[in-house]
């Protein structure tokens, strides 16, 4: 069947968009989707994003993995299906939206978003990493020389020797200021290191915070594909009112056939 799609990237994070609010996409054909996201024989993407109706708000996000599975939460491809649904004229400066992991609010300026993630009330801190979920599982572990850092095999270790089959989000981060990290993620079901990780940076701003590397309430984070900002309020133990902000950019619309 044929289709139409469109090419997004969040800072170099790439996703095919599907409008699937007719319902007329194939969604549980694995090996499509992982055809769709394939550099080689597809049209290549870190993941694959349905825009579906919702009964109540402005649209449902629908998230799979480059490996063709339902995945959890993405912060990046968050930002994009918003910039997403402005084109399409559903939404003008602001949305709601429902993911995996429940309702997201976001805002646009030009080709910026502010998407608001979920709060976040539990952080293990262990002497050598940081592990929470801000939506996606991430294990946050400083290194020296990350642009020198091995990070597809050390990612791949840890992703499976320390989490198992379900896996998780690897990152590693190098202190470049007070405020401002350097991130390197490697991504469970991409299986690779990717530009960027909405749900990576934001789990490393927290850990940041957290471990006293960063005083302030806005943390600046530089990834492969771009500069992300995450901003958040400490209450008691838990982070809330968090955002994570950066630009979204459409790349281009093709044809599937």
């Amino acid at each position: 069947m044929a289709f139409s799609f469109y090419k997004y990237q969040g800072t170099g994070n790439d996703f095919v968009i599907i409008d699937n609010r007719r319902e007329l996409f194939f969604k549980n054909d694995t090996k499509l989707i992982k055809l769709l996201c394939d550099r080689k024989f597809g049209i290549g993407a870190d993941g694959l994003l349905l825009l579906q109706n919702h009964p109540e708000h402005d649209f449902t996000m629908v998230y799979y993995n480059a490996d063709g599975n339902k995945s959890s939460m993405c912060g990046n491809g968050g930002r994009c299906i918003v910039h997403f649904a402005r084109y399409l004229g559903l939404i003008s400066e602001s949305a709601t939206f429902e993911a995996v992991d429940g309702l997201h609010h976001a805002t646009l300026q030009d080709d910026v978003v502010s998407l608001q993630m979920n709060e976040v009330r539990q952080i293990e801190a262990a002497e050598s990493y940081t592990f929470l979920d801000t939506g996606s599982p991430h294990h946050v572990q400083w290194v020296e020389n990350l642009s020198e850092f091995d990070v597809f095999s050390e990612g791949r270790k840890i992703r499976y020797d320390r989490y198992g089959a379900a896996g998780a989000n690897v990152n590693f981060v190098e202190q470049l200021s007070e405020n401002t990290v350097a991130v390197r993620t490697y991504e469970r079901g991409v299986e690779d290191e990717t530009l960027s990780c909405g749900t990576g940076v934001t789990a490393v701003a927290l850990a940041a915070h957290q471990r006293g590397k960063a005083t302030g309430n806005s943390v600046r984070l530089q990834t492969r594909g771009g500069n992300l900002t995450v901003r958040f309020k400490k209450s008691g133990n838990a982070y809330v009112d968090i955002f994570l902000e950066g630009p979204a950019t459409l790349v281009f619309k093709g044809e599937w056939l």
